[in-house]
């Protein structure tokens, strides 16, 4: 079918399908389609294809199925965005990646596609893990932690690595505690010293340690920072306008008059 033929197949059509998508993005690429499309490149989309994940995790934070549905789709336009630049190389195409998934996830079930028997979600991590390491032949600790990603947003990827060095972490969180404590003090030592680099290096050393006790607490310290972020902004909002109810600009106050109504707004739990 030439470029043009689909072009008219797609535009007979009422409702479409995945095959669909990777027809549209077959022409957008083509020599017919858009001039922008056909200039982009893995590296040139890169940050769409990562802003349109994040997207689909505000949708599913704020329960909104509608824009779920909306945001999935862009996610997989970036899949198929993807395979189809290697698709024209000769490389790989849609299916290859769908083959591979497939085979991938019943390789990884063998309690569902074979006879190993996994009646809990903690037994079938712990065979996922295991079948995933002799996939990827990583043999030693080292080699599961440098695997981890590192573009992964920061607090992110030290819980995983955290996790995945669990022959050496601490025994509980009152000992992670202890150690968070040990950490500020370093840090306010480095502070006092007054040199930079090692008070950065002091500074990621409580941070990676606070990742910790969110692990022993069963929290996720990423959610976490993200709620506290959001709690400041709707606070900060709120003490602005009670600062313009009175009249005066935000700018114009001393932060001593500041810490007033934020304790106000505070205790109002705001």
């Amino acid at each position: 079918m030439t470029d043009r033929e689909k072009i008219q197949m797609l535009l007979d059509k009422e409702r479409y399908s995945f095959e669909d998508l990777v027809a549209v993005v077959e022409v957008l690429r083509s020599e017919v389609g858009c001039p922008w499309d056909r200039e982009q490149d893995h590296k040139s989309i890169r940050k769409d294809f990562i802003e349109e994940t994040y997207e689909v995790i505000e949708a599913i934070d704020t329960e909104d199925p509608e824009l779920l549905r909306e945001e999935l789709g862009d996610v997989m336009l970036q899949v198929v965005f993807h395979a189809q630049i290697e698709n024209e190389k000769g490389v790989f195409c849609i299916d290859d990646v769908s083959n591979d998934i497939c085979a991938k996830l019943i390789h990884r079930h063998p309690h569902v596609f074979g006879d190993t028997v996994a009646k809990t979600s903690d037994a079938v991590l712990s065979n996922w893990e295991k079948i995933k390491s002799d996939e990827k032949k990583r043999i030693t600790v080292p080699d599961k932690l440098r695997a981890i990603p590192p573009m992964l947003p920061a607090l992110m990827r030290a819980e995983k690595v955290g996790k995945k060095a669990s022959c050496f972490d601490f025994a509980d969180r009152e000992a992670v505690m202890e150690k968070l404590c040990e950490e500020l003090c370093e840090l306010q030592e480095a502070i006092e010293v007054g040199e930079q680099r090692n008070i950065e290096e002091e500074m990621g050393d409580l941070l990676l340690t606070v990742t910790s006790l969110c692990r022993k607490l069963g929290i996720e310290s990423e959610v976490a920072l993200s709620r506290a972020t959001n709690k400041f902004i709707d606070r900060f909002e709120a003490v602005e306008n009670e600062v313009i109810d009175e009249g005066k600009s935000i700018n114009d106050m001393s932060m001593t008059e500041l810490d007033a109504i934020w304790d106000k707004i505070k205790h109002k739990n705001v």
